[in-house]
C-alpha cells in the first residue's frame, strides 16, 4: 500500500565544469532537503558537470560508477530516494556520451536509470543555437519507477517539448513526472511554466522539476525557475531565488486519482484512430 502524503524536494543548482565542486555543492542541499523532510530528492540535470562539450570526455563515468557510488552512500545515510537528475555516462561510441539519469532508494541501491531520448538541437537565429547530439547519444527507452510511495516517469529537459512521452509514462503508471533540466534561460522565459503544468494538467499528474541556474563562466546560462506542480496544473512550489536552493512540497497521491476520474483523459482516447492517416482537405479552388 502506498502512502498518499509524500514531502518531495527539487534541489536547484548553479553547476559548473568541476565535478568534484559541483558535487559538494549538491550534497549540502539534498542533506538541507532531509533534514526538513523529503524523501524524494531530485537534482538537476547535467549536476556533476555543467560546461563546454569539450570537457565531456573528461567528465564522463559508468553508471554505476564513482558518482553513483558516493552519492549512493548519501542516500543511504539519509534513508531517503535521491535522483541524480543526470550524468554524463560514458558510451561504447567515441566522442559520444549518454545523458544519464540515475535513481537510488533509501538503501543505496541502484532503483534505475533513463537515457534522455530527445537532444536538444535547436536553431534560433540570434538567441539559441545548440547541438547536444553533436556529444550525446539519444536512450531508447521510456522508464517508469515503481517506488514504495508512488510511480515515477522519468524525462529529461527538452524532453519536455514532446508531450507523446508523458502520455505514454502516464498510461504506464506514472503518478509523477521527474523533469530535471538545465533549461536554456532564453526559452525557459518563454515557455518552461506553461510545458510544467500542461504535462501536469493532461495527464493528471505531479511534476518535480530540479533546475540549474545562472550563467556559467563559459556562459551556458539556464533559467533556473525550479517548481512543484500538482495534477490540477497548480503550482505548489517554486524557487524563490535566482541562485542555489531547496524547493518542497508534500503531495498528496490521492489527488492524481481523483483527477483521473474527474476527467478521465486516459479513459477516453480513441488510440487506433491516433495511428490511422488523417485526413486532409484540398482547397477546392487550387
Amino acid at each position: 500500500m502506498y502512502l498518499r502524503h509524500v514531502t518531495v524536494a527539487a534541489v536547484q543548482l548553479s553547476s559548473g565544469a568541476d565535478p568534484d565542486d559541483n558535487l559538494a555543492r549538491a550534497t549540502e542541499l539534498i542533506r538541507r532537503a532531509a533534514a526538513q523532510g523529503a524523501t524524494y530528492i531530485q537534482t538537476p540535470e547535467y549536476v556533476t558537470y555543467l560546461g563546454p562539450h569539450e570537457g565531456f570526455d573528461q567528465a564522463a563515468e559508468a553508471v554505476p560508477g564513482p558518482t553513483t557510488s558516493q552519492m549512493a552512500q548519501v542516500a543511504q545515510e539519509l534513508g531517503v530516494t535521491l535522483h541524480l537528475g543526470s550524468l554524463i555516462e560514458s558510451s561504447p561510441v567515441a566522442g559520444k556520451y549518454f545523458n544519464t539519469s540515475v535513481l537510488l532508494r533509501s538503501d543505496g541501491g541502484l532503483a534505475v536509470t533513463y537515457r534522455k531520448i530527445h537532444l536538444f538541437d535547436v536553431d534560433v537565429p540570434g538567441a539559441n543555437v545548440q547541438s547536444e547530439s553533436s556529444v550525446i547519444t539519444a536512450g531508447d527507452e521510456l522508464v517508469v519507477a515503481t517506488l514504495p510511495d508512488f510511480s515515477l516517469g522519468m524525462t529529461i529537459c527538452f524532453d519536455l517539448r514532446f508531450p507523446e512521452q508523458y502520455r505514454a509514462l502516464a498510461s504506464a503508471g506514472a503518478e509523477l513526472f521527474a523533469v530535471p533540466s538545465a533549461f536554456n534561460a532564453v526559452t525557459g522565459a518563454a515557455h518552461w511554466d506553461t510545458l510544467l503544468r500542461a504535462r501536469a494538467i493532461e495527464n493528471h499528474a505531479f511534476v518535480v522539476a530540479a533546475a540549474q541556474v545562472g550563467t556559467t563562466s563559459e556562459g551556458i546560462a539556464t533559467h533556473g525557475h525550479s517548481m512543484i506542480v500538482d495534477p490540477w496544473g497548480v503550482v505548489l512550489a517554486r524557487a524563490a531565488t535566482q541562485g542555489p536552493e531547496v524547493v518542497m512540497a508534500t503531495i498528496d497521491l490521492d489527488e492524481v486519482r481523483r483527477r483521473r476520474q474527474q476527467i478521465a483523459v486516459l479513459d477516453l482516447r480513441r488510440t487506433a484512430l491516433y495511428e490511422t492517416d488523417v485526413h486532409v482537405t484540398k482547397d477546392s479552388a487550387s
